[in-house]
């Protein structure tokens, strides 16, 4: 059975090894952009109201993590997706998305756990008890098991077809008011 264990910045630093060989197994990234996403993610737990949730195994062994914050702004990503989405949508929808919102920065869970609902876990733990109105991530624009978890949660479009500065990806832009929505 996966138990999820939350862990505040300190506790998340101490793990971020770990963390970058799970990123690195659910993602594949290039191997030289690692070094970059591991000072974004420490840089991430300096933000306010910092949470991370943990998935693992009763042996203690972390299969899956999740974390985010209060966006606000002055954050990279908060402000390049706020902004695009007053372009395309105007300053009231995006305030009403960004104005208060918990922005999921990451959830990953190692391939040989994936499709046993550890995913949902931490995307549900991480929203629990949360004071702000909406939850907020970007995902790859693409039919893929992640988008259509956050879709089963009450995950709408906010935008389709994005790709952040210096990018070339597409991503799916998508918010839910909070609380999520119960899975039936």
């Amino acid at each position: 059975m996966i138990e999820l264990r939350r862990a505040g910045p300190e506790g998340f630093n101490a793990e971020l090894n770990t963390v970058i060989d799970l990123y690195t197994a659910a993602m594949r990234p290039p191997v030289d952009q690692l070094k970059g996403r591991q000072s974004i993610m420490r840089n991430h737990a300096t933000f306010p109201d910092f949470t991370c949730l943990f998935a693992q195994t009763p042996d203690g062994t972390v299969v899956g993590f999740g974390y985010g914050f209060h966006g606000m702004p002055g954050q990279w990503w908060h402000d390049v997706v706020r902004r695009a989405l007053e372009d395309r949508a105007g300053p009231p929808a995006a305030a009403g998305w960004f104005g208060d919102a918990l922005e999921i920065a990451e959830i990953h869970v190692h391939p040989g756990y994936q499709g046993k609902g550890v995913g949902r876990r931490l995307v549900q733990g991480l929203c629990e008890g949360r004071p702000e109105s909406t939850a907020v991530l970007s995902t790859h624009d693409q039919p893929t098991a992640a988008r259509h978890l956050y879709q089963r949660l009450g995950f709408v479009d906010l935008i389709s077809m994005f790709v952040f500065p210096g990018g070339y990806e597409h991503y799916a832009i998508v918010g839910s008011t909070l609380p999520l929505r119960p899975l039936a």
